[in-house]
C-alpha cells in the first residue's frame, strides 16, 4: 500500500504538470481555433528564463528559499506571458483567416527556433542544466509512504493555478469576455469587446500556464534541457484532445489520464518503465477511436 500510494502521488504531480500544458492548448483553440504548436518550446523558455532568474538570485546572494521560488515563477510568467502575446500579435492574429494548417506549421517553426536557440545562445545549451532545489526536500511519512516535501508543494501549488485559472474563465470579466471570443468572435467585436486584446490575453494567460509547468517539471527532475518542451507539448496536446479540445475540464481530465497510464505501466512493469510513454499514448489512440471528439466534447452552435 505504501508504494502503490508513492505511485498515485507521483501520478497525481505528473498530472497536473500535464493538465497545466493542457489547458493552455484549449485556450488557444478556444478562442482562434488554432494549434498552436510552438506552447512547449514556450515551456522550455519559462524553465531556461526560472534558471536564468536564480543564477541573478545568486550572483547577488539573495537565494533565499521561498523567495527564491516566487522570483523564479515570476520570471518565468514574465517571459512566457511576453512570449505569447508576440507569438499572437505578429504571427497568430494577422494569420486568422489562412489555412488551419499554415498556422500549425508556423508556430512549429516558431517553436524550432525557440529551443534551437536556447541550445545554440546559452552555454552548454546542447547539455542538460542542473535546476535548483528551490523547496525543502524532508520526506513525509504517510501511511508508510515517504513523499517529497517538495513534490507535495508542488501539487498543491500546481492545483491552485488550475483552480484560480479557471476561476479566472468562469468568474470574471476577462473569463466572460474570451468565452464570448471563443463561442463567436465576430458577434463579440460588434457587442463591444476588444477582439485583439482579448486574444493576446489569452496568449498571455496560456503561455503563463506553460512557464509555471515548465518550472515545476525542472524542479521535480531537478534538471532540464532545451528539448524537454517537445515530449511535454505532445502530451499535453494529446492530454487536451482526448479530454475535449477547448473544454477545460476535458484538458484537466486528459492530463491526469495519461499521468494515470504512465503510473499504472510503471506500477505493473517496473523493469519496463522505460516503455511507460509508449503505452500511454497508445492508450490515447484507442480512447481516441472510441470518443472522436474527446471525453467531453465541445458544445457548437449553429445559425440556421
Amino acid at each position: 500500500m505504501a508504494i502503490l500510494l508513492e505511485y498515485l502521488f507521483n501520478g497525481a504531480l505528473l498530472g497536473v504538470i500535464y493538465a497545466l500544458v493542457a489547458v493552455g492548448f484549449t485556450l488557444f483553440f478556444g478562442v482562434l481555433d488554432v494549434i498552436k504548436f510552438s506552447h512547449g518550446d514556450v515551456l522550455t523558455l519559462g524553465a531556461y528564463s526560472g534558471l536564468g532568474a536564480f543564477i541573478i538570485l545568486q550572483f547577488l546572494g539573495l537565494d533565499i528559499p521561498f523567495v527564491g521560488l516566487v522570483i523564479v515563477l515570476a520570471a518565468a510568467i514574465l517571459v512566457t506571458g511576453l512570449a505569447g502575446i508576440v507569438i499572437g500579435q505578429f504571427f497568430v492574429v494577422p494569420m486568422r483567416g489562412s489555412p488551419a494548417f499554415n498556422i500549425l506549421l508556423m508556430t512549429l517553426m516558431i517553436g524550432t527556433a525557440i529551443h534551437e536557440s536556447i541550445r545554440l545562445f546559452v552555454p552548454n545549451g546542447a547539455n542538460p542544466k542542473a535546476f535548483p532545489a528551490l523547496l525543502p526536500r524532508t520526506p513525509i511519512d504517510v501511511g508508510g509512504a515517504y513523499l517529497r516535501l517538495d513534490s507535495l508543494l508542488l501539487l498543491v501549488l500546481g492545483i491552485v493555478v488550475i483552480v484560480v485559472t479557471n476561476w479566472i474563465v468562469r468568474h470574471t470579466k476577462l473569463g466572460l469576455a474570451i468565452r464570448a471570443v471563443a463561442q463567436d468572435g465576430d458577434t463579440a467585436q460588434i457587442m463591444g469587446i476588444p477582439f485583439r486584446r482579448i486574444v493576446l490575453a489569452t496568449f498571455a494567460l496560456g503561455s503563463m500556464l506553460a512557464g509555471i509547468a515548465g518550472v515545476m517539471n525542472g524542479i521535480y527532475y531537478s534538471e532540464i534541457n532545451f528539448n524537454v518542451g517537445v515530449l511535454l507539448g505532445v502530451i499535453g496536446f494529446s492530454a487536451a484532445v482526448v479530454g475535449g479540445l477547448g473544454s477545460i475540464w476535458g484538458a484537466i481530465i486528459g492530463g491526469f489520464s495519461f499521468a494515470a497510464l504512465q503510473t499504472v505501466w510503471v506500477l505493473f512493469f517496473p523493469e519496463l518503465s522505460g516503455y511507460r510513454d509508449v503505452f500511454a499514448f497508445a492508450t490515447i489512440i484507442v480512447l481516441m477511436t472510441i470518443w472522436p471528439t474527446g471525453i467531453i466534447a465541445e458544445r457548437y452552435s449553429e445559425r440556421v
